[in-house]
């Protein structure tokens, strides 16, 4: 990164953006605020739309402050979070990030929940040269190609390709040949359906729709309506809460005939929208990081997690999701590499905690975790479950196993893909 670009990134993001974050709730964790406290800051969805991620992200988050801190914390020195609700609005977090480096002085940053509220704190990371953690970001560095990001998603090294490979693999046994693709006009959901349409022409499918809706779309039976009449075999999906929960809400009324519908529909992993949904879910492939399945047993100590989680949200009575599978994990995990990387290197030193990153494979509650060039995963681990055998709208059966099967890796699989009308 050039020392030109820096300094156009500077007069472009910095000063004019400090009112907006000033505005903003900030919030600091109960660690009794000194001088020799490790300051970790950044931006969360509290509210709007990504909320029900952002929420669960923060506890689990907590949890893991809590913990290093009853370790010694970083460095032997306790640590502390700054955080701002950056409301699911991008335009908040320039402002946000910009204070928390230049006014607050944190330590470290780390990221806000989702590929859209990531990309605008890219250029005030690079801008600042700081290492800068990834909560779950889709393809966020291809433009960058800034050697000190990384990311928690486990996509592998070509994120949107591999976000979506193994959802291809699958419905081989449909052996279809046509496919719809529809996406919300936001980054995250733009650049996976592009590794979709990849995976769609390596599997040899012919593309007979391929459409963005509008993130604010409220009725979505004309675009289903649009999608039947071009009859597709599969129906590929990329879309965020708001979304997912009218699409699945506008198949349920208009029906389709697709063998296979989902694919990358985020917030079904949520609790709310899966006890709101109920048997609407019925047959829905998607993606997913972690459900009650026995075989997810590959992630040591997440499993522990969660349930500290749950208890914490019971005796606390807070109001957030109440089964944390889709993000406590790696909200805990992408810090918990973080401060393994910092005690490593044993000084606040940004350029050496990157190298130690990139070279380093570690152990965490979502098993072993090596990054690549590109900060991202070196392989990757999406897996691809189908929503069975839900009665109604009781949430405890989403905490049972057998009613969100994984259809792939073949190596954890709990299930065979079966046709959507089947389920239904």
């Amino acid at each position: 990164m050039t020392r030109f670009l820096k300094s156009r990134m500077r007069g472009a993001i910095v000063v004019s953006l400090f009112a907006a974050a000033f505005t903003l709730t900030t919030a600091f964790s109960p660690v009794a605020q000194a001088k020799d406290t490790i300051k970790i800051g950044f931006s969360m969805a509290l509210t709007g739309a990504l909320a029900g991620g952002g929420k669960q992200a923060l506890e689990g988050m907590k949890i893991w402050r809590d913990d290093i801190n009853a370790k010694g914390g970083m460095l032997g020195r306790q640590v502390e979070f700054k955080y701002y609700d950056d409301q699911t609005n991008p335009k908040n977090v320039p402002g946000i990030y910009a204070k928390l480096l230049d006014i607050d002085k944190v330590d470290f940053i780390v990221s806000g929940y989702g590929t859209n509220l990531i990309a605008p704190a890219m250029p005030v990371a690079i801008d600042r040269d700081v290492v800068f953690m990834g909560l779950f970001g889709m393809n966020n560095n291809k433009k960058w190609k800034y050697e000190k990001y990384f990311q928690i998603l486990p996509a592998g090294p070509e994120p949107a390709v591999g976000f979506s490979s193994n959802w291809f693999k699958a419905i081989e046994t449909f052996k279809p040949k046509t496919i719809a693709l529809l996406a919300a006009d936001a980054e995250f959901a733009r650049n996976l359906k592009e590794g979709a349409i990849i995976n769609a022409k390596r599997a040899g499918l012919e593309i007979v729709y391929n459409q963005n809706y509008p993130p604010k779309t409220a009725d979505f039976t004309p675009i289903v309506r649009a999608v039947n009449s071009k009859k597709p075999d599969i129906f590929y999906i990329a879309s965020y809460p708001n979304g997912s929960a009218g699409l699945v809400r506008a198949i349920a009324e208009v029906g389709t005939d697709a063998m296979a519908v989902g694919g990358g529909m985020v917030g079904l992993q949520f609790s709310g929208l899966m006890a709101g949904l109920g048997p609407n879910l019925n047959g829905i492939l998607n993606y997913d990081f972690y459900v009650p399945e026995p075989t997810m047993a590959l992630y040591p100590g997440a499993a522990d997690l969660i349930k500290r989680y749950q208890n914490k949200v019971k005796t606390e009575g807070l109001k957030t999701d109440a089964l944390g599978y889709y993000l406590v994990p790696w909200a805990y995990a992408y810090l918990d590499i973080l401060g393994q990387a910092v005690n490593a290197v044993g000084k606040i030193d940004h350029d050496a905690i990157a190298k130690y990153i990139h070279k380093t494979e570690f152990t965490s509650v979502v098993g072993k975790v090596a990054f690549g060039d590109n900060g991202e995963w070196t392989t990757s681990r999406t897996i691809v479950v189908q929503y069975q055998n839900i009665k109604n709208n009781d949430l405890n059966q989403f905490a049972q196993p057998g009613v969100r099967k994984i259809m792939y890796p073949e190596d954890i699989k709990t299930g065979t893909t079966k046709l959507f009308n089947s389920l239904r």
